[in-house]
């Protein structure tokens, strides 16, 4: 039998370009750009079973994504050295491999991962985005609370069934665990908001965001969000947050790598497959 060697690749990109990351006929997507550089570099479909921690939408970026696929044994020896240079001659300028990482073969981009945290980037100044920065910041067109957007936020911690806030898939479960939810206001005035959990369903994020923007700018009461999570079903009243303010960071995995394969396990008993 061909020797196979796993890979664990840290990945970043700017999402303004793409249709987000899963390959779609005749989109330009993340793992489109970059199963057709690998090819390019390897050989037609010598890289197989690209997987990824989190399915970003269109517009979505990420500093901290992770996915695995796997080569012959012989050629990742014959390309290791040089790979992940040749990968950034060769990728587009908005995406990056940042390392290229042997792991066991039960390890798991996806099933593995303990946690994936985001981070959404907000401006209130009166005059907007600053032009260099426009496409990874949403201009929100009223001053924002930072006490009430973090008020807001509180009672969005924890497990619950977060069905108001996902796009429902058939025989897919919305009950999630976050376990970090905060608001901080850097120096230079923008608004960040930290989201981390278990994982993620569809539009899950930037329909929180979007909830806790209008208790941060006193259209709605703080308590707001978190009463939509007796709703079992997607609510009409929250808007969803622009893509673009939206970014992956990071991808948590067990230190012990004895441990992926038993978190993998967990996870899929858990819930069934769902978008990130």
């Amino acid at each position: 039998m061909e020797e196979r060697i796993r890979l664990r690749l840290d990945v970043a990109y700017d999402g303004t370009g793409f249709s987000g990351w899963a390959a779609q006929p005749e989109r330009r997507t993340v793992a489109g750009v970059l199963t057709a550089t690998l090819d390019l570099v390897l050989g037609a479909g010598t890289a197989t079973g690209l997987t990824v921690a989190g399915r970003t939408d269109a517009g979505v970026h990420a500093s901290g994504q992770v996915c695995h696929l796997e080569l012959p044994g012989d050629v990742w020896r014959a390309h290791q050295g040089a790979l992940l240079r040749r990968l950034a001659r060769l990728l587009p300028p908005d995406v990056r491999v940042r390392a290229l990482t042997e792991v066991p073969a039960d390890f798991d981009a996806r099933f593995s991962a303990t946690f994936r945290r985001y981070e959404y980037r907000v401006t209130d100044a009166p005059w907007g985005a600053e032009p260099l920065h426009r496409h990874e910041v949403l201009a929100w067109p009223r001053p924002l609370d930072l006490a009430a957007l973090n008020a807001a936020a509180a009672g969005l911690v924890g497990e619950h069934d977060f069905a108001a806030y996902c796009k429902r898939k058939e025989n897919a479960t919305t009950l999630r665990e976050v376990t970090r939810l905060d608001w901080r206001r850097d120096p230079d005035g923008l608004l960040v908001a930290t989201v981390q959990a278990d994982a993620f369903c569809q539009a899950m994020v930037r329909s929180l965001v979007g909830a806790m923007l209008v208790a941060g700018d006193g259209r709605r009461p703080v308590d707001w969000p978190a009463s939509l999570l007796t709703r079992r079903e997607r609510s009409s009243e929250v808007t969803v947050a622009p893509a673009h303010g939206l970014t992956l960071v990071a991808v948590g995995y067990p230190v012990d790598p004895t441990e992926y394969a038993r978190r993998a396990d967990l996870t899929r008993r858990l819930r069934v497959p769902s978008t990130s």
